[in-house]
Parts: C-alpha cells; structure tokens; sequence
C-alpha cells in the first residue's frame, strides 16, 4: 500500500511539473473577448519570465487583414509582461491575436484570443 502511494505521489509530480512547464497567458489588454476603443499597445501578461528571443506576436482585423505592429517589448519591471505596439489606428470590428511564447528556460508555448473594437 506504501508503495503505492509513493508511486502515485511520484507520478503526479511528474505530471504536474510537465504541465508547469510552459507559460500560460494569464491576462491581456485588451482582455480577451472584449470591446474596447481603439488600443494603441497590446499588453500579454505570463506565467513565467519570457525571452524575446523565441517569441511573435500576429494581430489580424476584420476579414483577416493583417494589423501592422512595432517590435515586442519586455516590460522593464517585469520580464512577464510583453508589450507590442500597435502601428496605425485599428477600424471597429474583430480582431484576433495569435501569440508563440518562449520562457527562459527554453520552453515555448502559443495560443490566441480575441477581442473587439467599437
């Protein structure tokens, strides 16, 4: 029965540090789903500190045109904070912000997510 729960304890720990590994978008701005004005800057909060390096960041408007940004920027005071500047003024409508990450411990990680702007 020890065994066992030694075993099991092992084995989620393991699996929990796999899933630990990669940073996670903890919060954007703007947040995802919402409709704001037009933002000049998008802002990616993460999980874990981030190497500019390996990471990209695409915004694309309504009907999928691509929105032109400046070059990403770690935050100076926090090294999970990325900021990317957004070039020209954004038209009302649906935009999406496909994002690749890579932490400084060399894992990488990328998802999406939307917002709207009135």
């Amino acid at each position: 029965m020890r065994k066992t729960l030694i075993l099991a304890a092992a084995a989620f720990a393991l699996v929990a540090g796999q899933a630990a590994a990669h940073a996670r978008l903890i919060t954007g701005s703007p947040k995802a789903g919402t409709t704001v004005a037009a933002p000049s800057e998008l802002k990616l909060t993460y999980s874990e500190s981030l190497d500019l390096k390996g990471c990209s960041l695409k915004v694309s408007g309504p009907g999928g045109a691509a929105v032109a940004t400046g070059a990403l920027a770690l935050d100076p005071a926090n090294k999970r904070i990325v900021h990317a500047p957004i070039s020209g003024k954004l038209a009302p409508g649906a935009y999406k912000v496909d994002w690749a990450m890579k932490t400084e411990d060399g894992h990488t990680t990328n998802g999406d997510f939307a917002f709207t702007v009135k």
